[in-house]
């Protein structure tokens, strides 16, 4: 949950109640003001801000300022000249639909990309390699998503299993060991059957990567690696899950390359070998059509 959200769920007195709009409309200066100033500029004493601060579940103001000018520094970047929730209006052609779907998806990928933090990637990169098997659990689009990942991955030999079937999650979950790891993806992070498998999975000290939007959220909370997606569409009023679905498969891809540039030259060989022996395919471009070059010859080093 953003910030700005968790703002309109709590209650505040009048005082703390100036204090939140001087967040909520004084970015540009908040950087730079003491608690003082801005206790002065508000109206209230020093003491009010720790307080607004501490309700929103920080350690203090400094901690509530560094998050909130995160926070707005993400949403004002990317997304400058298209809503993700309506990214195209009814008076548009079919070619102007298809630049800013273009468009769109260019800033689903960088915005991804920004959301990337190198410690939580390197995590769910171990997890991902030291797994026996390697369960995805999630909903809907989400999980016909996962299955190119699995795909992919079962190409390298990894075993890798999408949890599909109604009402199966559960029992998926509790037959699931602790050499295992899941990946759990919920837009939200609070997603019911999600946050009920965090928890089985926490107490079974079972291991999982949670893919899921910025801010808090329970999900998020319990997840040994998290992995952001662009956080940009409402649940509901827009047109498609664009930029989620954008997010998560980019995300999805860059695990896959994690695991596979772990062993680089081994994996391409593998896939290379099989495929000379499996794929009967004919093309009449150049662009597709396979060298006479032996590519383990060419891997292998000097």
């Amino acid at each position: 949950m953003l910030i700005r959200e968790k703002m309109k769920q709590i209650h505040f007195s009048t005082a703390e109640e100036n204090v939140i709009r001087f967040l909520l409309h004084s970015d540009s200066q908040l950087r730079d003001l003491t608690v003082k100033e801005i206790a002065e500029i508000t109206y209230v004493h020093p003491s009010t801000l720790i307080r607004v601060a501490k309700k929103l579940n920080f350690s203090g103001w400094s901690a509530l300022k560094d998050a909130f000018l995160a926070e707005s520094h993400y949403l004002n970047t990317y997304f400058t000249d298209i809503d993700a929730n309506l990214p195209f209006s009814p008076q548009d052609g079919i070619m102007t639909v298809a630049h800013k779907i273009a468009s769109l998806e260019k800033d689903t990928i960088a915005d991804s990309l920004s959301l990337l933090h190198h410690d939580q990637l390197q995590k769910a990169q171990q997890l991902l390699l030291n797994a026996r098997t390697i369960k995805i659990f999630g909903s809907n689009a989400n999980l016909l998503i996962a299955e190119d990942f699995a795909l992919k991955m079962r190409r390298l030999n990894r075993a890798v299993r999408v949890v599909s079937t109604m009402n199966e999650q559960s029992y998926e979950a509790h037959n699931t060991h602790p050499d295992d790891v899941c990946i759990l993806i919920s837009y939200t992070g609070e997603n019911v059957m999600m946050t009920k498998l965090a928890e089985l999975f926490n107490q079974q000290k079972i291991p999982f990567i949670a893919l899921t939007s910025i801010g808090e959220n329970t999900l998020a909370e319990k997840a040994q690696a998290v992995l952001h997606i662009t956080t940009r569409e409402r649940l509901y009023s827009k047109i498609a899950n664009y930029s989620i679905n954008s997010s998560i498969s980019f995300l999805l891809d860059v695990l896959y390359s994690c695991v596979f540039a772990e062993d680089y030259e081994k994996n391409l060989n593998h896939l290379i070998s099989i495929g000379e022996q499996v794929d009967i395919r004919k093309s009449s471009s150049d662009i597709m059509a396979e060298p006479n070059i032996q590519y383990r010859d060419f891997l292998r080093p000097n």
